[in-house]
């Protein structure tokens, strides 16, 4: 048998192979299933509060080739707080709703297959000024925070969770991004598994390069136990699951010690 025809091996090759277009049946949009929500509903007993109005931001200017050319990953960060401001201006880059077409669809500031915008962005607010340290969910669709649960040693966990990379606990916040897939499956099938994980890369990028607008640094996280983080997090690990998290702190000023 020729190599190419070759079943494939491996769980990485078989999600290839299996996501082809060729084995494609009908979606459940094809077949007139309602369509999911554009947002999880949040849990009425948990406090929501609002944002600073990203309007309404005074934020430094800096063009996109500086911001392009100075992006790089930061693990260490200045023993310093983020600021609200900084904070809605970051989630509104990295999720921010620009419009919404009724129940069908939301327009936001990163792209997504057909506009379906399968994540939902939770928090580890580890300083931030006004926060509690704790978990907080962003509410997309109104701009708003929900805090989850306030828990001063809750970063303790979630680093050891993230294979025990200690920089999660120094950082302002860490933005966890979590993929309802049947928000994407239902108009794309299997293969729009293959579309959560790109947008996962459009999502982060634009939290690289805002962060340079307002001092910080990132580093993305890919290294993480799904079923640790799940459990931490309150989520299923299938119908809701941990796709990509990223740290977020104040850069380090020259003479600081940064390296």
């Amino acid at each position: 048998m020729p190599d190419h025809m070759l079943p494939p091996t491996g769980a990485g090759q078989e999600f290839l192979e299996r996501t082809k277009y060729r084995y494609q049946g009908r979606s459940d949009q094809e077949n007139g299933m309602s369509r999911p929500p554009l947002e999880l509903a949040a849990d009425p007993d948990l406090p929501v509060f609002d944002l600073p109005d990203p309007a309404s931001l005074v934020i430094p200017q800096i063009d996109l080739r500086s911001a392009i050319g100075r992006r790089h990953s930061v693990r260490s960060y200045a023993r310093e707080p983020l600021s609200l401001e900084d904070l809605s201006f970051l989630l509104w880059c990295t999720q921010g709703v620009k419009s919404v077409h009724g129940t069908q669809a939301t327009f936001r500031t990163v792209p997504s297959a057909g506009a379906r915008h399968a994540f939902e962005t939770c928090l580890l607010a580890n300083d931030v000024d006004g926060l509690e340290p704790g978990l907080y969910r962003y509410l997309a669709l109104s701009h708003r925070l929900c805090r989850v649960k306030t828990d001063p040693t809750l970063h303790i966990d979630i680093a050891h969770a993230c294979l025990d990379q200690a920089f999660v606990m120094r950082c302002g916040v860490v933005f966890l991004w979590t993929a309802v897939p049947y928000r994407m499956t239902w108009r794309y099938g299997e293969r729009g598994y293959r579309n959560l994980h790109l947008d996962a890369g459009h999502v982060c990028q634009n939290l690289y390069l805002a962060a340079e607008a307002v001092g910080c640094g990132v580093c993305a996280i890919a290294a993480f136990d799904d079923d640790a983080m799940a459990e931490i997090l309150g989520i299923d690990g299938k119908e809701q699951f941990l796709i990509y998290l990223a740290t977020v702190g104040k850069r380090e000023r020259a003479g600081d010690g940064a390296g």
